[in-house]
């Protein structure tokens, strides 16, 4: 099943309000930024280690593997 995202706004939309427009662009906004937080925290999270281990990987002199996951 395919998700849909909805950009409605919640609040009241009385008479004098500001425009829907603006209030739609600052709330898009802050979910975008919210998501892809969140999605940057995860590829941090996960991404890490294994960046340690490519790096220590391509350093002079060449480990083997097991040297850079062994805790000696």
């Amino acid at each position: 099943m395919a998700s849909r995202v909805s950009l409605k706004t919640k609040g009241k939309g009385g008479k004098g309000s500001k425009g829907s427009d603006e209030k739609s662009t600052t709330q898009c906004l802050k979910e975008w930024s919210t998501w892809a937080m969140k999605k940057a925290k995860v590829v941090t999270h996960y991404g890490f280690i294994p960046l340690v281990i490519i790096i220590g990987m391509n350093s002079e002199p060449k480990p083997q593997l097991y040297q850079l996951l062994s805790p000696v």
